[in-house]
């Protein structure tokens, strides 16, 4: 029984998993947009809402701290964009910074499709 296990496991190990959601994390922050899987979107828009939200909590201390905390999570380009672009955005906000779409499902193997994009 899966009683309190929280996240997806997507077949894959810890280290697996980590990187694929980071780096489906970096091409939503750098494209604004994208198309992928229902459960990689629900898995991703966790991800996404806390690094806005620790960036955010932490945009009053000096933004050298900011990126050096996010570079550890996110690649330099990625990291500046979030801080730079996207952060300012949301300041008002309070969450729900990103919106999920279902799609049709897919031709080839009827995979649930989504698109997560950032809220305007």
């Amino acid at each position: 029984m899966r009683h309190q296990k929280k996240g997806r496991k997507f077949g894959r190990e810890k280290n697996q998993r980590k990187a694929l959601l980071k780096s489906l994390a970096v091409s939503l922050i750098s494209k604004g947009k994208m198309k992928t899987t229902l459960a990689r979107a629900k898995e991703l828009r966790g991800v996404i809402e806390r690094l806005i939200t620790y960036v955010k909590r932490h945009s009053t201390t000096a933004k050298s701290a900011d990126y050096h905390e996010v570079n550890k999570l996110l690649p330099r380009g990625a990291a500046k964009k979030l801080i730079n672009e996207i952060e300012p955005k949301y300041l008002e906000r309070p969450g729900g910074y990103t919106r999920i779409i279902k799609l049709s499902p897919r031709q080839g193997d009827a995979a649930k499709v989504a698109i997560i994009e950032f809220v305007q």
